[in-house]
């Protein structure tokens, strides 16, 4: 008895893995695991078992026992993701564009019972419920924001769908466009205002390089003309400082001539040595008349070089006496008589000879 017994329990145990094998298991109420008394239920499913027509329980994963006649499971709950594909549906937008727009829902079981109970099928009617809310949330906004806001769309609809579907157990996790589909002249339209979008872009940018390019231009004629006029002032500071330190070096090598010529004067025959300067610059003088203009001022006789040296002599001596009482009219009277008396000249002129 006990050893038919444990076949016959064995036979039942056998039966009902192969029947769960052969039939997975679905929402539908054909094709349902059947009531074996030990049944094991797979992972991430979740059962739903009546007793006599009655909710009783939700069988867990793993081994459970059922009584055989009351107990019937009812139906069978997939707690994965899952991803239903929303059908392509027409929708008018803000500003009066019919779109062809379809879309992928992703969603969970998140209460067996609820999803059982709560609604005859659950993915149709989150199915519908996506439709609808998509096509209201496109009517609230334009043909340009619905491509740009695509992100804020799909979290909209998800959030219409999850305050509708919390009564049916299901929760919604994303919702994904695919495709939406524009009527071909508004597409046309669409290309064209790209188009000229692009021109538009491409005559900023150009007329912005060219004012970036006058204006570097000019930045660079500025700072040439200050450069140049900062290396012309260095330059005439520089030519300044070198036209002073040339003066000075004039000045001072004058002075020591003068220095030096005065000590020599005052050696022995040092006027003759001066008229002899004398006589060889006023050659040099008269030889360069009338070659660099044609006025010419010349003296009363200027064949005579004799009396000019005795002249120049005689303002030379006249400048060289000690200075005292009247000095100044001895002066021009000296110059008076040289330049007046022959007798004078003569003997100015005799002692060059002379000398």
């Amino acid at each position: 008895m006990l050893a038919r017994a444990a076949r016959g329990t064995g036979a039942l145990l056998l039966r009902g893995s192969v029947q769960a094998s052969a039939h997975p298991p679905r929402r539908a109420s054909s094709g349902l695991p059947r009531n074996t008394v030990v049944l094991f239920v797979p992972q991430q499913e979740a059962w739903v078992v009546e007793r006599m027509g009655r909710f009783h329980r939700i069988l867990e994963p793993g081994l459970n026992i059922l009584i055989p006649v009351l107990d019937r499971i009812r139906y069978v709950q997939s707690l994965k993701e899952i991803v239903i594909n929303v059908p392509e549906q027409s929708a008018v937008t803000l500003d009066n564009v019919t779109l062809q727009i379809d879309g992928v829902l992703y969603l969970r079981i998140m209460d067996p019972y609820k999803a059982s109970y709560g609604v005859e099928d659950p993915e149709y009617a989150v199915t519908q419920l996506a439709q609808t809310t998509m096509r209201s949330e496109l009517g609230k906004l334009s043909l340009d924001k619905v491509f740009r806001e695509r992100e804020s769309l799909n979290a909209n609809i998800v959030d219409a769908i999850n305050q509708a579907a919390d009564c049916w157990g299901i929760r919604c996790l994303r919702y994904e466009i695919k495709d939406i589909h524009v009527p071909p002249r508004v597409k046309e339209s669409m290309q064209m205002q790209v188009e000229a979008e692009r021109r538009k872009r491409a005559t900023v940018l150009e007329s912005e390089g060219t004012r970036e390019s006058a204006i570097n231009v000019a930045e660079g004629k500025k700072q040439a003309q200050i450069l140049a006029s900062e290396a012309e002032k260095a330059e005439q500071i520089n030519q300044a400082a070198g036209e002073a330190s040339a003066v000075l070096a004039k000045a001072k090598a004058k002075a020591e001539a003068i220095r030096i010529l005065a000590a020599a004067l005052t050696q022995h025959n040092g006027d003759a040595a001066a008229s002899l300067t004398v006589a060889e610059q006023y050659v040099s003088a008269f030889s360069k008349l009338a070659k660099d203009s044609n006025t010419i001022l010349l003296p009363s006789n200027p064949g005579d070089v004799t009396s000019m040296v005795a002249q120049a002599m005689g303002v030379y001596g006249a400048l060289t006496k000690a200075p005292g009482p009247g000095a100044q009219n001895s002066v021009s009277r000296s110059g008076r008589d040289v330049q007046g008396t022959d007798a004078n000249l003569d003997e100015e002129l005799d002692r060059v000879k002379l000398s």
